[in-house]
């Protein structure tokens, strides 16, 4: 048996998980010199750190919410390199394009940060894969027994419902969804058939950068360049969340809204977001797939961030694991819109 390095591979400090053997942190929540991100959503991606170190796919991504002047590297999935003395590497994670768990090893101890991940199937981004490692770092944002996802089958036609009866009612569709990850996931499935698709500016770029990473992703249209005079009662629109009652919408007039996440399975989450309708399709891992993720690590520690921690601490010491809560800045799944209204200016009344 190995023998366990005295002092651990990671540890929390203000700005973030710091790994002081390479002088680098994962995911920082404020700027730092040297950033290994597990992909580039707000709550894991800073801005303004001297340098990032990415997953290949997600650069482009990465680059439009970090801006053109971020210096950033990326590694291949898989594609090991040294830092300070500690064996860095990334594998999917599942999430999004590009999102990556975080391997590092030192003298055969090898700690996983999983940042974001889900098990189920996705065309836009790579799967994920399970990394054997000693300490595991999980997120639970959804971890709660409770979160049990329907299948993405099932949900897309309750969509596919849903627009049919309001292009029979004369209205237009407008679907609120992360604008980085989860409006591609739903553009990858929905029925093209139904009629055109309109994106947000926010939406729209993003759609862009998966393009050119190789994604085939559907025709979509730029909807401030429409016209007044569009119909928009056979479109969809697809919107980040924090375009929800802004003065963007006016020009839509008649019309219902959905809004598309794992929280639309909790009473109350639709009125809250005061929409129509709700779908449940998350990007994270449920509480079955938390577990089999887990499992299929090999961990003997398991360190738990985001969301309910706590009673995922207690469950897995159970199960007869160390666990215990890490904590972080943030506590779950972001509206991750911070340029939701970049390039749309207020429609004429």
């Amino acid at each position: 048996m190995n023998s366990m390095p005295e002092a651990p591979l990671l540890r929390s400090v203000d700005r973030g998980l710091y790994c002081e053997a390479g002088d680098f942190f994962i995911d920082p929540w404020l700027p730092v010199e040297r950033a290994l991100v597990t992909h580039a959503h707000s709550d894991h991606a800073a801005r303004g750190c001297g340098l990032y170190v990415t997953a290949s796919p997600g650069a482009g991504v990465l680059r439009r919410r970090m801006g053109p002047e971020a210096r950033i590297e990326t590694l291949a999935y898989g594609e090991a390199r040294s830092i300070g003395g500690i064996q860095v590497s990334l594998h999917p994670a599942g999430h999004i394009l590009g999102s990556a768990q975080i391997r590092l090893e030192r003298g055969g101890d090898v700690w996983v940060v999983s940042g974001d991940y889900k098990i189920a199937p996705d065309p836009t981004c790579a799967a994920f894969e399970p990394v054997r490692c000693r300490v595991f770092v999980t997120e639970s944002t959804f971890g709660l027994p409770i979160y049990r996802w329907p299948s993405q089958r099932a949900v897309l036609e309750e969509i596919a419902q849903w627009r049919s009866d309001n292009q029979m009612e004369g209205l237009g569709s407008i679907l609120f969804a992360y604008a980085l990850g989860k409006a591609q996931r739903l553009l990858a499935g929905l029925d093209l058939e139904q009629g055109p698709i309109y994106c947000h500016g926010a939406v729209e770029g993003l759609n862009q950068d998966y393009r050119a990473a190789g994604v085939r992703l559907p025709e979509t249209l730029y909807a401030g360049d429409a016209p007044r005079s569009t119909d928009w009662s056979q479109a969809l629109v697809l919107a980040p969340p924090s375009a929800n009652g802004t003065p963007w919408m006016r020009r839509f007039r008649d019309v219902s809204t959905a809004f598309v996440s794992g929280w639309m399975l909790v009473r109350g989450a639709r009125r809250r977001r005061a929409v129509d309708r709700g779908f449940v399709l998350s990007d994270h891992a449920d509480w079955d797939e938390l577990q089999q993720a887990i499992a299929a690590t090999g961990a003997e520690r398991v360190l738990v961030t985001h969301g309910a921690s706590a009673p995922m601490v207690r469950w897995l010491r159970e199960q007869g694991l160390e666990a215990e809560a890490l904590a972080t800045r943030y506590t779950g799944e972001q509206d991750d819109s911070d340029e939701a209204e970049a390039g749309e200016p207020e429609a004429e009344s």
